[in-house]
């Protein structure tokens, strides 16, 4: 079981392709979007249209060190929304254009990520034996939608909602092993499970760069989950969402062929990388989460270390039907603490 990790250009101006060296063989897949592509996350170089060369020029000099490190890379076009390019000749050139170029300096993606089905559709075609990823914005969490695509894509991430539910991931990785298809999850994700506004968000983000010359609406945040940590009442809700802790990655050995971690925009990637390879993380919970809620939580924190044993085996058949059950708001009472002021003599 490997992990994928999101590339990023970090602040300090050190390499991206350090981290991924110090935590070899744990490290299999790098992956990013090109520069001034929509994608996922905020646009990567390019943020007000114009190219930006030197983020473009740092990226390919770290694709070309993740190549020697013999790690895959896996090209990103997972914009949940490409408007009217949609399934135009246009795009399509351009996603060819983009593979070609970078088979041309040496670093020909290993695997394609899409939450586009005539993208899926483009690189089957001009880029056979490549492998193509339907992306967890894709929201797949059924063997029958698994199956409605096979065509187009040959590994999957699973639909993050259903992914601590261990039996139900069983099953879908004997489909997929039986089908010749991967599985794969993302283990770091602080959105809430089954977000009602994840749609409207995922399309704000693939139009980031339009949205960001708007004249937008002011004092009124557009996520549904900074909303809801406002009132402390609501800090239970995190416990009821998709991450997975470092100390319960083990149980998915055998069922899971590729674990993602989010650090394209997470301000320490070194810090989640370190805890997920080592299975244990002593801190605050929230800090290894991306999105992350210290700021919201703040003085509070989730106290990793404080969690019961039997976290991962109570919450794994969780079907949501809180109605009944108060196991997640016992547990908050045991990991959220307080950070103390030093005490003055």
């Amino acid at each position: 079981m490997k992990f994928a990790v999101g590339y990023q250009q970090m602040e300090d101006g050190s390499p991206f392709s350090s981290i991924v060296k110090d935590y070899l063989p744990s490290i299999g897949e790098v992956y990013f979007a090109w520069s001034g592509s929509p994608s996922g996350r905020p646009v990567l170089g390019g943020q007000t249209g114009k190219p930006d060369w030197s983020s473009q020029n740092i990226l390919e000099g770290e694709l070309q060190e993740f190549r020697k490190l013999g790690v895959k890379l896996d090209l990103l076009f997972n914009a949940n929304c490409y408007g009217e390019r949609a399934v135009s000749c246009g795009l399509e050139n351009e996603v060819v254009s983009i593979i070609g170029h970078l088979g041309s300096i040496g670093c020909l993606p290993d695997i394609v990520t899409t939450t586009s089905l005539m993208i899926a559709r483009t690189v089957r075609k001009h880029f056979p034996g490549m492998e193509t990823r339907a992306s967890v914005n894709m929201r797949l969490g059924t063997i029958q939608a698994m199956g409605y695509v096979t065509d187009l894509f040959d590994s999957f991430y699973l639909q993050r909602d259903l992914q601590r539910n261990l039996e139900y991931v069983g099953k879908m990785h004997k489909w997929c092993s039986e089908n010749g298809k991967k599985l794969c999850i993302l283990a770091n994700s602080g959105c809430l499970r089954f977000c009602p506004g994840q749609v409207f968000h995922d399309n704000l983000v693939a139009h980031s760069r339009e949205a960001g010359e708007m004249e937008n609406i002011k004092d009124w945040n557009p996520h549904v989950c900074w909303n809801l940590y406002k009132n402390p009442k609501n800090f239970v809700e995190v416990l009821k969402s998709t991450w997975i802790r470092p100390e319960d990655l083990h149980r998915y050995e055998g069922v899971v062929d590729t674990v993602k971690l989010a650090t394209r925009q997470h301000s320490h990637p070194r810090m989640v990388i370190a805890a997920y390879a080592a299975r244990s993380f002593r801190g605050n919970l929230l800090d290894l989460l991306e999105p992350g809620f210290s700021p919201a939580f703040f003085p509070n924190y989730i106290d990793n270390t404080a969690f019961p044993e039997d976290w991962a085996k109570q919450t794994s058949p969780c079907t949501g039907d809180c109605g009944g059950c108060s196991y997640c708001d016992r547990v908050l009472k045991q990991v959220l603490k307080s950070y103390q002021p030093d005490r003055i003599d």
